[in-house]
């Protein structure tokens, strides 16, 4: 563990990643930007309480405190685009998801900028992941790698209408089995909450960079609206986001979420050993 990076290791095979619940913004960094508020903006906030039972269910965490303004530890590190032609941000984002600048006029980061911070801070996250990873396959033939997003319900830049309340990604079916998609599933079966798989969200780079399900490793995202879990407003600004977090408004899918990682668990105990 270290100041940015937190890691709780359980011995359940399930492994819960928390890669954009951070606010943090390094001193040397927020003199370039337009707006603390506008850094913090595209948070997944609250994620980390919603989930703060997983510990207790034996999952891994492993999560990081900065912004993902900072650095977006979920985007390819070459710089590809994990969804062509389709608007999305970048491995140091230099726009909101509403197309805002982030950043004051010519203090964007440039390319030994973003090589600094990919070295600093986005390989060392992943390197963690890796570790998690390996540690937990030498005890189980299956471990799942679970994503854990979440995102305001309308953001017309990125998709149209309103989000479904629930966004598994698997993929397209490439990161983890079926039968765990299955069980996900049915696990988010609850007529207050709508859901997709493999809708405008089908998982970005740790569960496609992760995922290898012929080698025992299923990696899942799950993206999660935001009024699921708060009194979220028609639209953000900096008045009114982010919302407090109100554990009794977010009771109802904390539950749901945690027969999700039930289910997880499940599905990678049901594996047995390694041979």
């Amino acid at each position: 563990m270290t100041e940015w990076l937190e890691i709780h290791r359980g011995d359940a095979p399930l492994i819960v990643s928390l890669p954009h619940t951070g606010t943090d913004i390094p001193a040397q960094i927020e003199p370039c930007l337009r707006s603390p508020w506008l850094a913090r903006k595209d948070t997944d906030w609250w994620v980390h309480r919603l989930y703060d039972m997983a510990s207790g269910l034996g999952a891994t965490t492993v999560r990081t405190s900065l912004s993902r303004t900072v650095i977006d530890v979920n985007r390819d590190p070459s710089g590809a685009s994990l969804y062509p032609g389709q608007t999305t941000t970048g491995l140091c984002p230099l726009t909101t998801f509403d197309g805002e600048p982030l950043y004051r006029p010519g203090r964007e980061p440039g390319g030994a900028a973003v090589a600094e911070r990919q070295r600093r801070w986005f390989e060392p996250y992943h390197a963690a992941l890796r570790a998690e990873v390996q540690r937990t396959r030498e005890k189980y033939a299956r471990v799942v790698l679970y994503d854990a997003h979440s995102i305001r319900s309308r953001v017309p830049r990125l998709f149209d209408g309103e989000l479904p309340n629930l966004n598994i990604g698997t993929y397209r079916g490439a990161s983890c089995d079926p039968e765990l998609t299955r069980r996900i599933e049915a696990a988010c079966t609850d007529p207050r909450f709508s859901r997709v798989t493999d809708g405008r969200f089908v998982g970005g780079w740790t569960t496609r960079h992760y995922g290898d399900p012929l080698h025992g490793v299923h990696a899942v995202q799950m993206e999660i609206a935001c009024r699921g879990y708060v009194c979220e407003p028609a639209a953000a600004d900096a008045g009114n986001w982010p919302p407090p977090y109100d554990p009794n408004c977010a009771q109802p899918l904390r539950a749901l979420l945690e027969r999700v990682l039930r289910a997880c668990i499940e599905f990678a105990g049901s594996g047995g050993i390694p041979p």
